[in-house]
């Protein structure tokens, strides 16, 4: 196995950033072994910061080409939060040299929702009661699901096909009974109040007409729940449908419907203030059924600079997108840079723990030892 050594180089470990030093991967992993002279290849690291691969816990990838933009941007993990074609995401994760990919393959919605209709989601997906929770679960596991998703609809909405609050919370109970996370999606304060109450483990997307009361805010930090805030698809959204005539006039009509930007930056801060851990997604696809697309890649540093504007350290936002990210999928072998671990790696010029935007500056990514983007080495 070959041997890498980064050289004069501030490590960010996941948690805080080191004096300059020297990093050495070792085939798939990171050592302990920290000796430069037995190095196959040596990389300057001066005046750059070594990351953690960046996790996105949020994202719709449909291609391979979808996976190697995102390996560019530094990201070495990917959570598929819904497909409706389980094959096309069994082939991506037999790819190699691009970001690992876990799935939680077809999600739970009310029968007829848009998620089945427009999104293409089978019609088995739609969960008809409480005593349905069950079998929908045992059939993810039966695809290899790796979380189940639930899709919380609000009832004000016009076309919407909710489930009610029974179904969501025995698609919980289920879901942690086979020993699975679950995330919920949520579009209104009203629809995270019933995640909550449920005790859904994550609650992703922020909502655009009101921002969490004072008992949703007990209830996150009794809970500790966790938010995966997708700000860009949220700005999307205001800038996409919030502006369409249709959609002010239902808003003057369902205040619920509504569409302020400024109340997803409150929900993060929110969470923030109560404790809760705020990751990094995207919700990066190229559906054209849904509200808007996101680019993969590039838009996981838009949602950092968006995470920080709302309120976040750049610190905390590293975070959310690698040692916190993997803390609450259980990834135990990732997230950190540490002795024994997978050597998922990004090297970017500057200091992004201080200036968020160096995040962008790459020089060069590793997913499993793997180099995935070149940079200027001196080879023995």
């Amino acid at each position: 196995m070959s041997r890498t050594a980064i050289t004069g180089v501030r490590v960010f470990d996941g948690e805080s950033l080191s004096e300059p030093t020297a990093v050495v991967i070792d085939g798939e992993t990171i050592s302990a072994d920290t000796a430069v002279d037995s190095a196959d290849v040596v990389i300057d690291g001066e005046g750059a910061t070594l990351l953690p691969g960046f996790i996105d816990t949020h994202a719709h990838p449909r291609t391979r080409e979808q996976l190697d933009a995102a390996a560019r941007a530094g990201i070495t993990t990917i959570f598929d939060l819904g497909s409706p074609d389980l094959d096309t995401v069994r082939a991506l994760r037999a790819e190699t040299g691009v970001p690992d990919l876990r799935s939680a393959g077809h999600v739970a919605s009310g029968p007829g929702s848009m998620f089945i209709e427009k999104v293409g989601m089978p019609a088995s997906t739609g969960v008809t009661g409480p005593d349905d929770a069950a079998r929908f679960v045992a059939d993810r596991k039966a695809d290899g699901s790796d979380l189940i998703k639930i899709i919380i609809e609000d009832p004000k909405f016009p076309g919407s096909k909710p489930l009610d609050t029974a179904t969501i919370a025995a698609l919980v109970s289920a879901a942690h009974e086979a020993g699975y996370l679950t995330v919920a999606h949520v579009v209104s304060t009203f629809t995270l109040r019933q995640a909550l109450d449920a005790g859904v483990d994550i609650v992703t997307h922020a909502a655009l007409g009101g921002e969490p009361d004072d008992e949703a805010r007990a209830l996150i930090a009794r809970n500790g729940t966790v938010i995966i805030p997708t700000l860009g698809m949220m700005h999307g959204i205001v800038e996409t449908v919030g502006g369409r005539l249709l959609m002010k006039i239902i808003g003057a009509l369902v205040p619920a419907a509504r569409m302020d930007y400024r109340f997803a930056e409150a929900t993060v801060r929110a969470f923030r203030d109560e404790g809760s851990r705020v990751l990094v997604g995207t919700d990066a696809n190229d559906n054209a059924n849904v509200p808007h697309q996101v680019p993969f890649g590039e838009s996981l540093h838009d949602e950092l600079g968006r995470l920080v504007a709302a309120g976040l350290t750049p610190v905390e936002a590293l975070r959310g997108a690698g040692s916190a990210a993997a803390d609450v999928y259980g990834l135990d072998d990732r997230g950190r840079i540490r002795a024994g671990l997978r050597a998922d790696l990004v090297l970017v010029d500057g200091d992004p723990t201080d200036d968020i935007s160096a995040s962008r500056r790459i020089r060069g990514v590793w997913i499993g030892g793997a180099r995935v983007v070149e940079v200027a080495s001196a080879h023995r």
